[in-house]
């Protein structure tokens, strides 16, 4: 799919979130609606839980204290947030920055599915136990992280690999070296699915 149609398509998505008014008490004290940020043909989507307060005012994901860790990962491991995209399950900020409740998880779900069959990346990484619990369910982030696993998403096998939140690491240097460790490995998960993808279509035609 062309990178025109593929935006022409994730505005379709946003548009759809504001005319079915999604979340609409959240939405009335947000200043926007954060869908996403990055490249859209990117091999790894990056999915956070939900805008806080840096976010909601930029209308951008991981642009806080969060966002800079986050970036500074990416770089130790090769990677530049240009080449990558991110966005969150709930795209509205939550009053005072609590968590996301699973109800305004599960209304947001939808369009999460649509944006990254849209997108089509070969690799999804989760930050933290909100995003990864909807694609697996009962998992402890404490024992998978870092782990990558091949799940079934719309039409297509894709590898998911859960990380612990980068907020998590802000004050705890072992939480940060765990996550920098997790993230050093992503490159060559990413090598890997694509090697995989090429397989099969190869086996395929």
């Amino acid at each position: 799919m062309k990178m025109s149609q593929k935006q022409s398509d994730l505005d379709i998505v946003r548009a759809d979130i504001l005319a079915e008014k999604v979340c609409s008490e959240l939405a009335a004290q947000a200043t926007h609606l954060v869908m996403g940020d990055g490249n859209i043909n990117a091999d790894i989507v990056f999915i956070g839980e939900a805008p806080g307060k840096n976010e909601d005012e930029q209308g951008l994901p991981f642009v806080g204290a969060a966002g800079k860790f986050l970036n500074e990962m990416l770089e130790s491991a090769g990677m530049k947030r240009k080449d990558v995209y991110i966005t969150n399950i709930v795209k509205y900020r939550p009053p005072n920055n609590r968590d996301p409740i699973p109800e305004e998880k599960e209304a947001f779900w939808p369009f999460l599915l649509r944006q990254l069959e849209i997108i089509r990346p070969g690799v999804i990484a989760t930050l933290g136990r909100h995003s990864m619990e909807y694609f697996l369910p009962g998992a402890r982030i404490s024992q998978v992280h870092g782990q990558p696993k091949r799940i079934s998403l719309n039409d297509q096998t894709v590898v998911l690999v859960p990380l612990f939140h980068p907020a998590s690491a802000l004050y705890n240097g072992a939480m940060r070296e765990t996550l920098m460790e997790d993230f050093a490995k992503l490159p060559g998960i990413i090598d890997q699915a694509k090697t995989r993808e090429n397989v099969l279509k190869i086996m395929t035609g």
